[in-house]
């Protein structure tokens, strides 16, 4: 038998604040990197998409399809160079990679806990 009786405390995940911190990162890349107007505007939605994803997860941390979006949007980040066509801008290609794989790796590893708080927050409706 679990202790459901813990609260889930809103903005606490630290999965969540990081991947705030990699969405603000993708927004404002475009300030110090080499960009066609397609990939900055590629980098800024994703990356505040991720941002957004991010801040909803934060405050509702039982909502567990948050975690999912955040994945997905990882992928599409790091396939952006191929599918955006900007393999051929290194800096914003590795950004786009990097940025993308951790934001990836970081809703992977939310899931546990955010499966953990959805249970928590079954009987409290």
């Amino acid at each position: 038998m679990s202790d459901t009786s813990t609260p889930v405390r809103a903005w606490t995940r630290w999965q969540d604040w990081a991947e705030v911190v990699l969405g603000l990162v993708a927004v404002l890349s475009p300030l110090w990197l080499d960009t066609t107007n397609t990939v900055m505007w590629t980098m800024i939605v994703l990356g505040a998409l991720i941002a957004l994803d991010g801040l909803f997860s934060l405050a509702m941390p039982g909502v567990v399809y948050g975690e999912y979006v955040q994945v997905v949007l990882g992928v599409l980040l790091f396939i952006s160079p191929w599918v955006m066509g900007f393999t051929d801008m290194t800096g914003a290609m590795w950004s786009s990679f990097i940025i993308g794989a951790l934001t990836l790796v970081v809703g992977l590893a939310a899931l546990p806990a955010a499966n953990t708080a959805h249970r928590g927050m079954a009987g409290q409706h």
